[in-house]
């Protein structure tokens, strides 16, 4: 029994010992093993710390040479900048420099001038004070001779003056009062023409005047008149002031860039105007500037008759007489509807209306048929066919119905005209415009060919010539406009 119990201890002390090795021998193996994991860790994650501060390092690096370029360039624009405005200062010390120079020389002359002035005007106070000494000892000599003093001589030559301007004032007013006489008759229909055409207002209105409305929540109605002579002038003005009191931007460019447009518009709306009216009429193969110069008509008048309107009754009339008499219809209302062509160019020269519109209708190649009806409807040329004697009897008779035609419009609107390219002849002027009903005139002049006392001098010299060449009621103010204008662009 005691010796089972020593082998069992034995055993047990055997076991545990063997046990104790065996784990020491598996915790030395493990220990190893971890360490060993270890290492391999540490070794990754130094390699990755060395890449993460090599990286770090190169964009520190890239970064340094960014701030390095960029100051460098900063630098050099600064010294860019330096030396240019170094260049600046120094061609203006040169200019301040000539211009020191110049002011010298200037003061030199200037100099030399006034005292070469100061010699002369002493030598002009010698010569007027002998000259006085000259006109004393004549007045004295011929008081001596006729026996009477300066005084009474002037007042005897006061008085014969007198005389005569009354002898020829009476001989004035006789003649004044023996053409009225004569002029009785013309007179009184005059009145009765005047009064038909007060009841024809709207017709008298529309030559001369257009009325814009303007929207308004009160009772009082307002509207700003448009007045002038020249109806297409009156057009784009109402069409252009439409467009700015609708869009509200009212300024002098946009007032330009609108009136431009408007310009396009009217010009577009005449030619199709005068291809509707040929159309209508069934007129073919027309030029095209003839086409325009028909729609342009509309903004005209003869003798306060629209144009348009009077040519289109001229030409339906002729081809209901040429079908009537045998003719051809077509060409009679072809001639009818150019016959007054004449009247529509703005150059306007020195020919009577039938002549010029039947030069244009020769430029742009109608028959010859034609143009004659067109040059002899007023007998300024000898007809040639029948066309001409029917075309003339149909202009006659549009325009003869009473209250139809009115001389005054026309002479004044030539009037109005005469006075703009009076103007507009003289070098430097740009633009021209009659208003005030021919009371004003505006004279716009360019700034860079004309200085202000050169301005002055063309106000006093087209005055001058309005005066002395051109019949006009009451007086007329001529106002030059001379205007600079800088324009840039910001981009």
């Amino acid at each position: 029994m005691v010796t089972t119990i020593i082998v069992g201890l034995v055993a047990v002390l055997a076991g545990g010992a063997g046990s104790y090795f065996l784990w020491d021998i598996v915790l030395q193996t493990k220990s190893r093993n971890l360490l060993k994991e270890a290492e391999v860790q540490s070794e990754i994650i130094k390699e990755k710390k060395a890449i993460q501060a090599k990286e770090k390092f190169i964009q520190l690096k890239a970064d340094h040479d960014l701030y390095i370029n960029d100051r460098n360039q900063r630098i050099i624009g600064a010294e860019n900048k330096l030396k240019q405005r170094e260049a600046i200062h120094l061609q203006r010390k040169e200019e301040l420099q000539r211009k020191i120079k110049e002011s010298e020389v200037a003061k030199q002359e200037s100099d030399t001038l006034r005292d070469s002035l100061t010699v002369q005007l002493d030598l002009i106070e010698q010569k007027n004070e002998e000259l006085e000494r000259l006109h004393k000892k004549q007045i004295d000599q011929l008081e001596a001779m006729s026996g009477i003093s300066a005084d009474e001589a002037k007042t005897q030559l006061i008085d014969s003056l007198k005389n005569e301007a009354k002898t020829e004032a009476m001989s004035y007013i006789q003649e004044i009062m023996d053409e009225a006489k004569m002029n009785a008759n013309k007179e009184a229909k005059k009145i009765i023409v005047k009064s038909i055409q007060r009841v024809a207002s709207e017709t008298a209105i529309e030559n001369a005047v257009t009325v814009f409305h303007i929207e308004s929540d009160d009772d009082t109605p307002e509207a700003i008149v448009l007045s002038g002579f020249d109806p297409v002038r009156r057009e784009i003005a109402r069409l252009a002031l439409h467009q700015l009191v609708t869009d509200g931007r009212i300024h002098p460019a946009r007032i330009e860039e609108v009136v431009n447009k408007v310009k396009k518009q009217v010009e577009e709306e005449i030619i199709e105007t005068g291809k509707r009216t040929t159309i209508d009429l069934g007129i073919h193969g027309m030029h095209p500037e003839l086409i325009r110069l028909i729609g342009k008509m509309k903004y005209r008048s003869s003798y306060g008759q629209n144009l348009l309107q009077h040519s289109r009754e001229t030409a339906n009339l002729c081809a209901i007489m040429a079908a009537e008499l045998g003719l051809n219809p077509k060409k009679a209302k072809r001639a009818g509807l150019l016959h007054d062509i004449g009247k529509v160019p703005d150059d306007e020269p020195e020919l009577p209306h039938a002549i010029l519109g039947m030069k244009l209708a020769e430029k742009y190649k109608e028959k010859p048929d034609i143009c004659n009806a067109i040059g002899s409807h007023h007998e300024e040329v000898e007809m040639e066919t029948l066309l001409a004697p029917l075309v003339q009897a149909c202009d006659a008779i549009s325009g003869a119905r009473p209250g139809a035609r009115r001389e005054a419009v026309e002479s004044y609107i030539k009037r109005l005209n005469d006075l703009e390219n009076m103007a507009l002849s003289y070098p430097g002027v740009t633009k021209t415009y009659a208003i005030q009903a021919g009371r004003e005139l505006r004279v716009i002049v360019g700034s860079d060919k004309m200085t202000d006392a050169e301005a002055e001098s063309l106000s006093y010299d087209i005055a001058k010539k309005i005066q002395d060449e051109m019949t006009y009621p009451g007086q007329v103010k001529i106002t030059v406009i001379r205007e600079t204008r800088a324009v840039n662009y910001a981009k």
